[in-house]
């Protein structure tokens, strides 16, 4: 089985949350989410929220570092890696 994973760093918000959130089991992964969305970041559980958490969810386990949303390597524009 592999690991699901929400990563709060991906989003930039005024909370600056750098949580993430692990678990074997998406539904279990989904329900801790929205537990975490509505109590630190103020959203309405509604199934919309449902909705695009779910869009949200990664396979595997968060990394150390999280990138900027839109960005692909990490590495600064121009820069080419290895």
């Amino acid at each position: 089985m592999t690991r699901k994973y929400i990563d709060c760093r991906e989003f930039p918000s005024d909370a600056k949350c750098s949580v993430a959130i692990s678990a074997d089991n998406e539904d279990e992964l989904l329900e801790v989410a929205v537990q975490h969305a509505v109590s630190v970041h103020k959203h309405a559980d509604s199934p919309e929220l449902r909705s695009a958490i779910r869009g949200m969810i990664h396979e595997g386990t968060p990394p150390e570092h999280a990138m900027p949303p839109g960005a692909t390597s990490g590495a600064p524009e121009g820069v080419r890696t290895h």
